[in-house]
This record gives structure tokens, C-alpha cells and sequence, in this order.
């Protein structure tokens, strides 16, 4: 069988943990900082673990990940 090909995109976006959880940045940081409360913009510090049905699409766009 041939390789299969990774989706670009996916490649910047998201890693693996070692248990073969995703990692991704947070949504909802690019702009408009001004209306968000600042308790908000604190939590959404850093990265954030995707949830298993999200992590089930992202696996099909990494298949060696």
C-alpha cells in the first residue's frame, strides 16, 4: 500500500501527547480582546486537550501521529 499524506494544515495546528491525546491552542484569542472578560482571556491562556470526538477527526488527518 502507499503512504498515506498528512494534511498540512493539520501538521501546524495540532500535536500529539504521549497518551495520544491532541493538543491545540485555544479558540477565541485572535482579536477582540476588548469584549471578552478578563476572566476569559485567562483561561484561555496556553493550549487546551481536545475532546475524544474532535481527536477521532484530527487522527484521520494525521494517520502516523
Amino acid at each position: 500500500m502507499p503512504k498515506l499524506k498528512s494534511k498540512s494544515a493539520a501538521k501546524k495546528r495540532f500535536r500529539f501527547t504521549a497518551t495520544g491525546k491532541v493538543i491545540s491552542a485555544q479558540a477565541g484569542k485572535r482579536h477582540g480582546m476588548i469584549k471578552r472578560t478578563n476572566k476569559q482571556i485567562r483561561n484561555q491562556r496556553g493550549t487546551t486537550i481536545l475532546t475524544p470526538q474532535d481527536t477521532r477527526i484530527i487522527k484521520t488527518f494525521l494517520p502516523y501521529g
